[in-house]
Parts: structure tokens; sequence; C-alpha cells
């Protein structure tokens, strides 16, 4: 029996690629207002462990949840 707990995974755009193993991934969500009843996007940024440096800016990728590896990096790039 595995006692692994599910990790969370998400898939978004990647915008930066300037630190070393390392890129910045934005990922959006589609919401509704609770009032108002109106659709919008809300959009926030993971910092996600890319060993290999082969993503580059406007990449799609998806990111799985992962032990902290920095103070900012709890993600890793799957593909």
């Amino acid at each position: 029996m595995s006692t692994e707990k599910n990790k969370k995974t998400l898939q978004g755009k990647v915008v930066s690629d300037a630190m070393d193993k390392t890129v910045v991934v934005e990922v959006g969500r589609f919401v509704q207002h609770p009032k108002y009843k109106k659709f919008y996007t809300i959009s926030k940024k993971y910092h996600a462990h890319d060993e290999k440096n082969q993503y580059k800016i406007g990449d799609v990728v998806e990111i799985v949840e992962t032990r902290p590896i920095s103070k900012k990096k709890s993600f890793t790039v799957v593909y």
C-alpha cells in the first residue's frame, strides 16, 4: 500500500527562463465572481525546477508538486 499523498499538478506557460535550472510558470484559473457572477481569469506565477534548462519562454508545460528544492521552488517541470 502506498502512503504517498496526491501531488498537485498544474499546467501553464513559461514566462521566464533567465535563472539556471529554474523557470517561472504562469498558471491561469477561470473563476466566477461570487456576487456579480462574471467570469474572469486569475493568474499566479510558480518557480519550477528545470534540470536540463530545456524549456524556453512561451512553452506550455505541466508542473508537479515536489519537496521544497529552495526557498521559492516546490514544483518540478514534467513536460
